[in-house]
């Protein structure tokens, strides 16, 4: 049941009652779970986003595998989610927060979970050797905030330098979807788009020589807007494999 005020009283009740169930949220989606195995319970470097190691490291390997309709064609890469399941007798109030890595999804399931994203759910890490058994159980899940901090691009291992770029974006955890890129050509005074290659990964053959500057389409809803960089983004002499920070934050 949501509960809402149109005053402050909302954190009020919450910090009163300390009932996490009633400070989850207004706008939660019920679906279902399941999980997937890796060697050390966290995320897989093969994810359809693109990401590598990243994709198993983020979030301490608190990752899932979204449906569909949350992966986007990779539009939702990156975004991050609030996963609690249903059983109340063996998982806890809050849940799991997780981060998109992979697409992925079984009947009715919204989520694969990570091992270890799984058992996170579980009221206490005892518990969760009583979970894994069902297999996939009830939820409900909510959009939030990653809270990382700047946007930072990775040069993919298959870039060539001044021949192919191809970049992923990451910390890009915010309620807010990156749907294109732009990259500055200082010669022609151009924007050049770059292509969605898969997941999280655009590319451009034949980039521009220099240093480059970036702007990002980003979609909140319904709304969209450009997001420029006002800094060199990629410098000139990029490497595969190098990671550069941006001064754009994602809302």
């Amino acid at each position: 049941m949501a509960i809402s005020f149109n005053n402050g009283s909302t954190l009020m009740v919450c910090l009163i009652l300390v009932l996490p169930a009633l400070c989850f949220g207004t706008k939660t989606y019920d679906s279902k779970a399941t999980y997937y195995k890796t060697s050390d319970g966290k995320g897989t470097p093969t994810g359809a986003c693109g990401y590598g190691e990243y994709g198993r490291y983020v979030n301490d390997g608190l990752v899932t595998a979204a449906s569909w309709k949350l992966y986007k064609n990779g539009v939702g890469c990156g975004a991050c989610y609030q996963v609690r399941c249903k059983d109340k007798a063996l998982c806890s109030d809050t849940g799991v927060k997780v981060v998109v890595t992979d697409s992925g999804e079984g009947p009715g399931t919204d989520f694969i979970l990570s091992t270890d994203a799984f058992a996170k759910m579980a009221k206490h890490p005892k518990l969760a050797h009583m979970l894994f058994p069902k297999g996939v159980v009830d939820v409900d899940y909510k959009r939030v905030s990653c809270k990382y901090g700047n946007l930072k691009i990775k040069i993919n291992e298959h870039s060539n330098y001044h021949g192919y770029l191809a970049i992923y974006l990451f910390n890009n955890g915010g309620y807010a979807d990156i749907i294109a890129i732009e990259i500055y050509d200082a010669k022609s005074y151009k924007w050049i788009p770059m292509r969605r290659s898969y997941g999280a990964v655009f590319d451009l053959a034949n980039p521009p020589k220099g240093d480059l500057k970036i702007k990002i389409q980003i979609k909140e809803g319904e709304k969209t807007k450009w997001v420029q960089s006002d800094k060199t983004v990629i410098p000139d002499y990029w490497k595969p494999g190098n990671v550069y920070e941006t001064d754009i934050q994602i809302p």
